[in-house]
């Protein structure tokens, strides 16, 4: 049935079948029990290493569904301070040929209130699922010297309902957002946000870690720099990667040329790398989650040799199905033995 689903949804528009699968999901009767595979990071206990990376449920419209389908972790998002639709549409296309997805969706989401409330009735109703990571970013209209106001309000809102947190500065789709991975701007918001953690954890008496997500298009340079400010932060994680703004593994294909952020297979060989980068500079305290080009169970088995502790999927779900969790989660396991 879900196969089915997928295949009929490959068909027709991007965007369209993407809202399509995320209102169905909770009402298809999904269910996948994988074994487990338990790891603690970031004093987190995962069940299994195969999360579900942000942008596939940017609302938390679908926690149950995600649950059922045996991931170890969920990240939702990315979510902003207000409700704010997004780019112009289309926004959302399809390479198959590639099994690629670029996408200019541009933090389209109902807002963190409403995202919480989704979350809030999860976490009521459910129990022994996956943990849940919130992405958080800023909204368009926030100018960009403004961007640590908004991180601010999310974290503050987030804390106490998510597992971790992470700060979306890598988005190719949010005007001058990308600038924050400068230096000086990611010391400015990451010490901001570090210090927001610190008196949140004693209000809650609950450490909430909180993790980074950077691009793949930043220089080896560029991300030296950002793991030097990262290590000074202390910050809990960092996940590798974001969308591509390159075409190199694309051109000539048809949607090639559309404005946005390119994913998926074309990605696979860029994030393995900067993976790779990062886990040779950073210390073990500051584990990295790999997410980029996972297609299948061999290219998990690639970032897990690379250094990272967890993968996450999003293209690779799109067109594997939950097929893909299974493959993953086994190919893994076959490893460590």
């Amino acid at each position: 049935m879900m196969d089915f689903a997928r295949k009929l949804l490959l068909t027709i528009p991007a965007e369209t079948a993407h809202n399509l699968a995320i209102a169905a999901l909770p009402l298809l009767p999904v269910q996948q029990t994988l074994p487990d595979d338990p790891i603690t990071v970031m004093g987190l206990n995962f069940k299994n290493k195969v999360g579900l990376a942000a942008g596939l449920d940017k609302n938390g419209e679908a926690l149950s569904a995600w649950a059922k389908m045996g991931f170890g972790f969920v990240e939702i998002g990315t979510v902003t301070p207000l409700p704010q639709a997004g780019n112009p549409k289309p926004r959302m296309f399809r390479i198959p040929e590639k099994q690629a997805i670029i996408n200019r969706m541009g933090f389209n989401n109902k807002g963190i209130d409403y995202l919480l409330r989704n979350l809030e009735e999860y976490r009521l109703n459910t129990s022994g699922g996956p943990l849940i990571g919130v992405n958080i970013g800023k909204n368009a209209i926030t100018p960009i010297h403004k961007a640590t106001d908004d991180y601010l309000i999310c974290l503050k809102k987030a804390y106490q309902l998510a597992d971790y947190i992470t700060i979306n500065i890598s988005s190719p789709n949010t005007k001058n957002l990308r600038s924050l991975q400068g230096k000086d701007q990611l010391q400015q918001l990451l010490e901001t946000l570090k210090a927001e953690q610190i008196v949140l954890a004693e209000k809650y008496q609950k450490y909430t870690p909180l993790v980074v997500k950077l691009a793949p298009d930043m220089s080896e340079e560029e991300l030296l720099e950002s793991v030097e400010v990262i290590k000074a932060v202390k910050l809990d994680g960092v996940i590798g990667t974001n969308t591509t703004l390159s075409r190199v593994e694309v051109q000539g294909f048809a949607n090639a040329d559309e404005a946005g952020g390119l994913s998926g297979g074309p990605l696979t060989e860029r994030s393995t790398q900067v993976v790779k980068t990062l886990t040779a500079h950073l210390p073990e305290s500051i584990p990295v989650i790999a997410a980029g080009g996972i297609m299948n169970g061999d290219d998990a088995v690639e970032k897990i040799k690379a250094g990272a502790k967890l993968v996450q999927i999003y293209s690779g779900f799109i067109y594997g199905g939950t097929g893909l969790i299974e493959d993953v989660n086994k190919k893994l396991l076959d490893y460590q033995l």
